[in-house]
């Protein structure tokens, strides 16, 4: 007996030191990602996910405590707090696709919608044939919704649509009745980021326990997309005009996942949160889920779940949910597109045909016209300095932006400061105008490289940007004059030609780092100072409205349009608006000028700076001819890239078998054609389905890329009432003997009413997966 109870102790001992143990090891979220659900009720759903961390930890109790969140709708799997070893436990079971640590995602108008051809004064375009998207539902993921803004008034909106099955979560300052026929829903997800950041105090953070936003952010994008008319709207006199979104009878849904940390002065937004919003999402009905969100290079893979973003795209778009995503704002630099998944439509940002032309006059009375966001009062003339040695002063001076506050103030006390700054970013204008303020200065004139994104100095400090050319002869000015004076006056709108549409330098581009092949970006659309609604805590927020820059402007522009062609076209596949988009894009500007990619050089812009162009809305809404898809193909583009058939299988929610050989990646049915390695000849093949007139006939053009031999079998396509989808061939071979970079072309389809265009972007690698320093 007593050998009995010592071994009953000894168990016992054990058992308790190996809970002491783990519970004195730290716990940190863990996504465990289940593939595809196997119940279709949602309750069974979160059973089986209890049952596995009850078998895990021991007790209902703390597999209750541990649970952070349940996906149970668009696809099975769960977020809870999990050491090391207990996650490496789940990830060996077979039931389990992969285990991942919880981590982070950043975020990334008046004049948007006639520049696009979607004028409301206009009767008979895509606006009003589809009744503004009325019973269309956009979610946006985003940093929540300040839901008195006008934006959101539901003046002769309808009622909700009955297959809406989301709410409105009360929470702090958010009350159900915040919701209207509108904003029919508004839901937040805090519990990723409660458990990865301890220290966080919810009673002092000026961020809402609710999905009420602070940041802003949130409303911005979901007015773009979404936003009711709101008549003479303006940032201080600027850009004044109806405001509205894209869809302005389409109904928002808001699901918040990304909170304001004082830490960071900024937003985050954590994988685990985000998971939850799109599985709810999917759930409550939406039609089209917008994220202006994004990580960096490095990406992950598809079917990596730290790339939260893709897997919840995955199960959406299988659905029937067009997944709309930012590009990214890591431009002009090549390989840095993010949200790369061929199921989302990724978006590159452009300018819009308007300026924000500020004149600078010189005392000997030449003209420059700067960009600024100035509306305080005209600064007459000033005194005008650059700092720099005289050369014969002991004291130190600097001409740089960032170092301004190195000069004495009494160089700049009672003056107009030029400096120079190679930084793009706005906090090197913001210090440098806080330096010339705090020294008593009256202006900054900011001679920087071109294309950058334009903010307004705090305060209405005059502070105007111009080029190196313009900043050079301004300093020569100075240099040759020994009283040189300058006037200032307010920033003023200017609309259509002369100014031009460019890609936006931060605008991130292609290729695609995780599959040189797929297209990134597929589109583009306005992004650059666009006006919108905002939270009145934004920090240059002016009546409820701001303007911003980024892929997270442009994105929800195409939500928009996506939203419309969803109510003309509702059976299409996500796919299939993918498609319309990108085939039927201008090339040029709506004018038919070029359309030039800024950066470091400017230059004409390709397929990786726009993908297939910028969105043409009213041509996408007939399109003729689109590129469809199913799962089979990305199933084939899964397996080509060389995923194993288990993470296949688990993400598709039903058993593959890959071939032997693997298929070609560039037989993915995709609108584009890009071999990034092209060395000896090779044969791939599309199919498209016809949407136009039932009897039409398509001829090829092809302009090739130089130095590229593409050859189209068949030259025609012939459709009627039996023949409805169509493939071709194209042939593909180069004449080049050395490693070039990429050359790009275009394949139409043409019927003389459509030009059904996709880009063509070859490489030729002689020497294969050669990286060239030369």
């Amino acid at each position: 007996m007593s050998k009995f109870r010592s071994l009953v102790l000894v168990v016992l001992s054990l058992i308790i030191v190996f809970n002491v143990a783990q519970a004195g090891a730290k716990s940190k979220v863990h996504i465990v990602y289940l593939g595809e659900k196997q119940h279709d009720d949602p309750k069974h759903v979160t059973e089986s996910h209890h049952q596995m961390l009850s078998s895990l930890l021991g007790s209902k109790e703390d597999a209750h405590d541990s649970m952070v969140y349940s996906y149970r709708h668009g696809f099975s799997g769960f977020a809870a707090r999990l050491t090391k070893s207990q996650a490496k436990t789940l990830a060996d079971s077979p039931e389990v696709v992969h285990v991942m640590p919880d981590g982070y995602y950043e975020l990334a108008t008046t004049r948007t919608w006639d520049y696009l051809g979607l004028s409301a004064a206009n009767p008979k375009n895509l606006l009003n044939d589809t009744n503004m998207g009325d019973q269309v539902i956009i979610g946006v993921v985003d940093t929540g919704v300040w839901p008195e803004s006008e934006s959101f008034n539901d003046n002769g909106v309808g009622p909700i649509p009955k297959r809406w099955k989301g709410g409105c979560e009360a929470g702090e300052n958010f009350k159900s009745t915040n919701c209207n026929r509108k904003l029919i829903g508004a839901k937040y997800y805090i519990n990723g980021f409660l458990a990865e950041n301890d220290g966080f105090n919810s009673t002092k953070s000026p961020d809402y326990i609710s999905a009420r936003d602070f940041n802003g952010h949130g409303t911005h994008v979901a007015s773009i997309a979404g936003g009711s008319f709101i008549p003479d709207v303006s940032y201080k006199g600027l850009a004044r005009g109806t405001l509205r979104g894209g869809a302005p009878r389409a109904r928002i849904a808001m699901y918040k996942a990304c909170w304001y940390l004082e830490e960071l002065e900024g937003v985050t937004c954590s994988f685990s949160d985000i998971m939850k919003a799109m599985d709810d999402a999917i759930h409550d009905g939406v039609d089209v889920l917008s994220l202006s969100l994004g990580s960096r290079v490095p990406l992950f893979s598809e079917t990596d779940l730290r790339d939260g973003i893709a897997t919840g795209a995955f199960h959406a778009v299988a659905k029937g949910i067009t997944v709309v995503c930012a590009g990214g704002n890591a431009g002009s630099s090549a390989q840095t597109v993010v949200n790369t998944a061929p199921w989302i439509i990724t978006v590159a940002a452009t300018t819009l045909d308007r300026s924000f032309a500020t004149p600078i006059t010189l005392g000997n009375n030449k003209v420059i016209l700067g960009q600024a966001m100035y509306t305080g009062s005209e600064l007459g003339f000033t005194s005008l300095v650059y700092p720099e040695d005289p050369g014969n002063s002991n004291e130190t001076f600097s001409g740089e932006c960032e170092s301004l506050d190195l000069n004495a103030n009494r160089t700049m006390a009672g003056k107009v400061v030029l400096c120079f700054t190679t930084s793009r970013g706005y906090t090197s204008v913001s210090r440098a105008a806080s330096f010339v303020k705090r020294a008593g200065g009256l202006g900054l004139i900011i001679a920087r490289n071109p294309g950058y994104t334009l903010n307004p100095c705090k305060d209405d400090f005059p502070c105007v940007a111009v080029d190196y050319e313009l900043g050079t002869n301004i300093l020569f000015y100075i240099r040759s004059n020994g009283l040189p004076i300058v006037k200032i006056q307010p920033s003023r709108t200017i609309v259509g030609q002369p100014v031009g549409t460019k890609v936006a330098t931060f605008s991130s581009r292609g290729p695609n780092s995780v599959s040189p092949a797929i297209l990134k970006p597929d589109i583009a659309a306005p992004g650059v100072s666009i006006l919108a609604a905002t939270s009145p805590n934004s920090t240059f927020n002016s009546g409820g409205f701001v303007m911003l820059s980024g892929t997270s402007m442009a994105a929800p522009t195409v939500s928009g349009v996506i939203a419309l062609l969803k109510a003309l076209h509702p059976d299409w596949s996500p796919v299939a608006f993918r498609s319309a988009i990108v085939t039927t894009a201008w090339r040029t500007d709506p004018f038919g000028e070029q359309l030039p990619a800024e950066g470091s050089s400017r230059k004409v812009a390709d397929p990786f700076d726009y993908g297939g162009g910028l969105v043409n809305p009213e041509k996408a809404a007939e399109p003729g001819l689109i590129y469809d898809m199913g799962s089979k193909d990305y199933i084939l583009y899964l397996c080509s890239v060389g995923y194993n058939e288990s993470s296949i299988s688990q993400l598709v929610g039903k058993g593959t078998v890959c071939t032997d050989p693997k298929p070609s990646v560039l037989d993915m049915n995709l609108p584009s054609i890009t071999i990034p390695n092209l060395k000896d000849e090779v044969i791939l093949s599309r199919t498209v389905t016809n949407v136009g007139p039932v009897h039409s006939v398509y001829k090829v053009v092809v302009e090739p890329p130089l130095g590229v031999r593409v050859v189209v079998m068949p030259k025609k396509l012939v459709f009627n009432s039996k023949t409805k989808s169509v493939s071709f061939t194209v042939r593909v071979s180069t004449t080049h003997k050395i490693n070039t970079g990429y050359y790009f072309g275009s394949l139409v389809w043409t019927d003389h009413v459509h030009n059904v265009t996709i880009p063509v972007s070859v490489r030729t690698q002689i020497l294969q997966n050669y990286y060239d320093e030369n």
